[in-house]
């Protein structure tokens, strides 16, 4: 028997789409206004993912405490209320789009939650745009 359980997180940042390969006329056309060089900001919501067997012993399939203070440990206290583009390692070189920033949360807790579970990061950039990733 397999479950799921999700934690609900919620973090504020803010970025700048811009690929430094491109001209500034390029990046305008296919990033938009969010490409603005004074950044913008997003108030994400974070939907982490774990499945597995229920354990017998404790009814959990994982326990919520631990997967909250994870959650909030090794992404929502790095990212909240950040620069992504300039406060953090994890962007310097890469575009920080909601698609990027959920793999590189996803790498993040696939390192500290056991193999043994299947993980997906879902995360909202806005109500109506988000992105999900499972390691696939």
């Amino acid at each position: 028997m397999k479950l799921s359980i999700y934690r609900k997180e919620h973090f504020n940042a803010a970025h700048r789409l811009h690929n430094p390969a491109w001209s500034d006329d390029k990046n305008q056309e296919v990033f938009g206004k969010c490409n603005n060089p004074n950044y913008h900001g997003h108030n994400y919501d974070l939907i982490v993912k774990v499945s597995g067997p229920v354990d017998p012993d404790t009814g959990y399939v994982y326990d919520m405490k631990l997967l909250k203070d994870l959650i909030r440990a090794h992404v929502t206290d790095k990212f909240d209320h950040k620069n992504l583009n300039l406060d953090t390692d994890e962007f310097k070189n890469l575009n920080p789009t909601a698609e990027n920033i959920a793999v590189v949360i996803w790498h993040i807790l696939r390192n500290k939650i056991e193999k043994k579970y299947d993980l997906t990061v879902r995360l909202y950039e806005t109500e109506r745009n988000f992105v999900e990733f499972s390691g696939n």
